[in-house]
């Protein structure tokens, strides 16, 4: 097995969050492998009011979420001592957007963190086990301890 040269941390910036970036901080310093981070917003069904809600459209709700978002994984990146070009703000699909960033950056390892969900909860959608299952190169699924 070769070493990592290249390591791809999605994080979702959860309470839990520090224990993953740990892990693929001490992996990328074990590698000596460069080390970029990533999170996706997931896609909001706004334009629906079928379910009886009135939502005031004169909100732009993307242009807040990405606006914080940013200033979180900037925080992360100065703690982390990760480039700005080496962090990655994306809406879509975390899963798709996840391996999509991956395969365009030759990341040969992917840390994200798993909640290990089971039965229903698991079939409803998993990020972790989404990238496990199609992503083309390693991953680590750290497991986070429910609260």
């Amino acid at each position: 097995m070769s070493n990592y040269k290249h390591i791809l941390l999605a994080v979702d910036f959860y309470d839990n969050c520090s224990v993953v970036t740990a892990r693929a901080k001490d992996l990328a310093l074990k590698y000596q492998a460069k080390l970029s981070i990533i999170h996706v917003i997931d896609n909001l069904p706004l334009t629906d009011t079928g379910y009886g809600a009135e939502i005031p459209f004169n909100i732009d709700f993307t242009t807040e979420l990405m606006a914080n978002a940013k200033k979180q994984l900037a925080k992360l990146g100065e703690e982390l001592a990760i480039k700005e070009d080496q962090q990655c703000l994306e809406m879509g699909s975390p899963k798709t957007e996840i391996i999509r960033v991956a395969e365009e950056n030759k990341v040969d390892l992917i840390v994200v963190g798993s909640h290990g969900r089971h039965g229903l909860a698991l079939l409803l959608g998993s990020t972790a086990n989404g990238v496990l299952h199609h992503a083309n190169c390693d991953v680590l699924a750290v497991r986070l301890q429910e609260n």
